[in-house]
């Protein structure tokens, strides 16, 4: 099951604790649905917290580079936080790194943007 908390860190920046898997079915959609409700509020700054997401596969993946790119034709950017040895691995194979920012935390993805 995939659970996603909204968190508000001053002054604009929305962080998207997410905990579970980012896979195939129709609770992936909520990520889809959260991030379009974001740029539809205006919201330049995100965060996916990642340090629940225990598993991400190739749909996973396609939402995260599809918000990445919804938030930057919004004029916005979306950071990568807290991601766990498997799912910083996935990231790094495909290459999503180079298109979103890792970070270690929450916190580091909030400093400086």
């Amino acid at each position: 099951m995939l659970e996603i908390q909204t968190k508000h860190v001053d002054p604009d920046i929305v962080v998207l604790e997410i905990a579970g898997r980012i896979t195939l079915g129709r609770e992936c959609k909520q990520l889809e649905w959260a991030v379009e409700s974001l740029v539809g509020e205006g919201r330049k700054k995100v965060i996916f917290d990642l340090a629940g997401v225990t598993f991400v596969d190739s749909t996973g993946i396609g939402i995260i580079v599809m918000s990445a790119g919804k938030m930057k034709k919004a004029a916005g950017e979306l950071r990568l936080a807290g991601a766990t040895a498997h799912v910083e691995e996935v990231l790094k194979m495909t290459n999503v790194d180079q298109i979103v920012g890792l970070h270690p935390t929450a916190a580091a993805a909030a400093a400086g943007f």
